[in-house]
C-alpha cells in the first residue's frame, strides 16, 4: 500500500466512525429528514449503541434546527462522547409519529449504520411518547429497551412487551397529557408481571423531559439493557 493510499484510508475512516461528533442533517431514502450523531469510535469497536429520539408535536415541519429544541439533540453538538449513534427524525406537520412512517425507517437506518443490533434503544417526549410506545408495541423484538416520557399508548396490545425493559417519565400536573395515560400502561404492565420502572415528578407540568435528558443515570441505565438477554429471558419461559 502507498502512502497516498494509506492517507485516503485513514481520512475514509476518521469521516464514517464520525471523529467531529457533530450532529448532520440528512434525508433516508424513504424521505424522511433526520438528525444523525455518531461518536468517536474506538478500534476496537464494531459496532455501537443507536439511540432514536422522537421529537413532540411542535418540532414537526421541515426545519430540522426545530428538532434540537429538546431532548439529546439539545446538546449533541457540544458533546463529542455520548456512547450511542443518535438518530433523531422530524415528522411532517401534516402527520403524527405513527408505524407506517417510523418502522420502514427504522430498518433503513439500522441497515446504513454500524449498529449493535442487541443495543437499540427508542425515547421520545410527549408525541414521540406516544411514538415510542407505538413503536415498541408494533415491533417488539428490535428494541432493547424503552424511554416514554409524558406519553401514552394502547393498553390492550402490553403483552408483548412486558418483558422488555422500560422506564416511563411523567409530570404529575401534566395539563397536555394526563399523567393517567402513562399510568394506564404501567399499571397494565405490572399486572402482566413487567418490571417497568415509573418516575413521576411530583411539581412538573408538560416538560417532564429536560430533567430526564439531563440525568445521566438514564443513559447508564440504557446501556445497561440487551437484547439478547432479553431473547434469553423469553426462551427459559
Amino acid at each position: 500500500m502507498t502512502k497516498y493510499t494509506f492517507l485516503s484510508v485513514t481520512i475514509l475512516l476518521f469521516s464514517l466512525t464520525g471523529i467531529k461528533a457533530q450532529q448532520v442533517e440528512k434525508q433516508s431514502k424513504l424521505g424522511v429528514h433526520y438528525l444523525e450523531y455518531v461518536p468517536s469510535m474506538k478500534q476496537s469497536e464494531a459496532k455501537l449503541p443507536l439511540l432514536i429520539f422522537l421529537h413532540g408535536m411542535g418540532e414537526r415541519g421541515n426545519d430540522l434546527s426545530k428538532v434540537k429544541f429538546h431532548g439529546p439533540p439539545s446538546f449533541l453538538d457540544n458533546k463529542k462522547d455520548f456512547p450511542f449513534i443518535c438518530i433523531s427524525p422530524q415528522c411532517p406537520d401534516t402527520t403524527y409519529w405513527n408505524k407506517d412512517l417510523l418502522l420502514p425507517f427504522y430498518d433503513e437506518i439500522i441497515n446504513k449504520y454500524p449498529v449493535d443490533r442487541n443495543r437499540i434503544y427508542i425515547t421520545g417526549l410527549s408525541m414521540g411518547g406516544f411514538g415510542t410506545w407505538a413503536s415498541i408495541i408494533a415491533k417488539p423484538n428490535l428494541f432493547a429497551a424503552a424511554v416514554p416520557i409524558c406519553g401514552g399508548g394502547d393498553t390492550t396490545k402490553l403483552e408483548t412487551i412486558k418483558s422488555l425493559p422500560i422506564w416511563v417519565f411523567h409530570g404529575a400536573k401534566d395539563d397536555v397529557v394526563p399523567l393517567i395515560r402513562s399510568k394506564e400502561m404501567v399499571d397494565g404492565l405490572k399486572k402482566l408481571g413487567s418490571s417497568v420502572k415509573f418516575t413521576v415528578y411530583p411539581e412538573a407540568t408538560h416538560n417532564s423531559w429536560t430533567e430526564t435528558y439531563n440525568n445521566p443515570g438514564l443513559y447508564d441505565w440504557l446501556l445497561q439493557q440487551k437484547r439478547s438477554k432479553i431473547l434469553l429471558i423469553l426462551n427459559n419461559r
